[in-house]
């Protein structure tokens, strides 16, 4: 890929006050070196989308002081709540890059491994995902629910991955056009994807357990992805 590449790192946030500093603070750690010369993977330039998804915290408050400090950062607002889908549809409609990584706000997924997904694009995929091969959730209730569920929808759709619900993966811009999101069918795009003849990887990568905040999913969530697994076939 173009050495002068940007990328735009997009995360949606909900009520994620106490996180957002230190996820701040290990994104630029880990994105900085790469915009240094001789740096591998390289960077032109990066920016942070920070999508604030109907917070009722101080998430919002936090990302302003945050955008003020930084000038590779932007913020938007959504006007209320409108779910993971439709805010990282918001985060990439307002991004600039010609790569996307997306991010969750709950420092379970680890900015430092958002290298090896760019190393791993530099040799010709289009989609990197990452595979939260240790995951640090409920073992039954989290874990055995959405192995269930990744093996129903790669069996449905013919995209073999090991975790589609790993927000942590990284695109070229052009894969993320031409079809809409809504629902949660953001967890779909590696099949959208694939569909239309892009070469699809997959990575383990490293998964934290949650230290503040309170986790947005539930196991009604699992049956809204079936369902729109079933409206994606």
């Amino acid at each position: 890929m173009n050495q002068a590449r940007k990328l735009s790192v997009i995360i949606p946030i909900k009520e994620e006050q106490d996180n957002l500093r230190p996820l701040h603070e290990r994104l630029t750690a880990a994105l900085e070196p790469l915009t240094k010369p001789g740096a591998s993977p390289s960077l032109g330039d990066y920016e942070i989308v920070l999508v604030d998804d109907g917070s009722r915290d101080q998430s919002m408050n936090v990302l302003r002081e945050i955008a003020a400090a930084d000038r590779r950062v932007k913020v938007v607002r959504l006007r209320r709540n409108y779910g993971q889908t439709p805010a990282l549809k918001a985060g990439i409609d307002h991004a600039s890059g010609e790569v996307i990584v997306s991010l969750d706000a709950d420092l379970q997924n680890d900015p430092e491994d958002i290298p090896m997904l760019l190393a791993k694009l530099d040799e010709g995929y289009d989609v990197v995902s990452g595979w939260r091969k240790d995951r640090k959730d409920a073992a039954i209730r989290r874990n055995l629910v959405s192995r269930i569920a990744n093996n129903m929808i790669s069996k449905i759709s013919g995209v073999h991955l090991n975790d589609y619900g790993c927000t942590l993966k990284a695109y070229r811009r052009e894969v993320l056009e031409g079809f809409r999101l809504y629902g949660e069918m953001h967890r779909f795009v590696p099949i959208y994807a694939k569909w239309q003849g892009a070469r699809i990887a997959e990575l383990p990568v490293t998964h934290h357990a949650r230290k503040a905040g309170k986790s947005k999913y539930g196991l009604s969530r699992i049956f809204k992805v079936l369902l729109d697994l079933l409206v994606v076939k």
